[in-house]
């Protein structure tokens, strides 16, 4: 929300941006279907949150998780909102280790130098890879990978994604058209 207001403020004018409807649905409604790897779960769950932005006015979704993404992408019908997709970057590995970083200690509050580390040699890996960047695509991950120890610059969705949802508000982007579902 911050970011989208400051967005909103660098390009319409002091305190204006567009109007936000937020819903958050508690994570323990889903993580039974998280634990059994149950994606089509996971996507009814997200699919009553994006039906409730709907009925509030919303015109679209953005959902700055990763994670969830994948449950999004699953197959189901439609949502009754085109939404904002962001995208993956790790192997299947090392994105196992970070969700478990994610849902055992970054959720709690846990934020410790050998999680730092694991993230930090993933990063590494990368940069030997040929990657220029890194997104950091879950909305605890910037409080533990922070641009000052990362080998790479950082990007952070939860940033990005609502300086992106600003920018369709406000016309200066296409307005989305995914509905849920893979992406070709």
């Amino acid at each position: 929300m911050r970011t989208l207001s400051q967005e909103g403020a660098r390009d319409l004018g002091t305190h204006e941006h567009a109007d936000v409807t937020l819903d958050c649905i508690a994570m323990g409604r889903s993580m039974p279907a998280w634990e059994a790897g149950d994606h089509g779960a996971i996507r009814k769950t997200l699919a009553t949150s994006v039906d409730r932005l709907a009925n509030a006015g919303a015109e679209f979704f953005v959902c700055p998780d990763n994670t969830a993404h994948m449950a999004l992408e699953s197959d189901g019908d439609d949502l009754a909102l085109p939404g904002l997709h962001i995208a993956e970057i790790p192997d299947s590995d090392e994105r196992r280790l970070i969700d478990d970083i994610i849902f055992t200690e970054l959720c709690e509050g846990v934020f410790t130098a050998a999680s730092r580390q694991r993230y930090l040699d993933i990063i590494n890996r990368l940069q030997g890879l040929g990657c220029d960047a890194v997104a950091l695509v879950c909305t605890e991950i910037p409080l533990l990978v922070t641009p000052d120890v990362s080998p790479l610059p950082t990007l952070d969705s939860t940033r990005l994604v609502a300086a992106a949802a600003h920018q369709v508000a406000n016309g200066a982007r296409p307005f989305p058209t995914w509905y849920g579902g893979a992406i070709d």
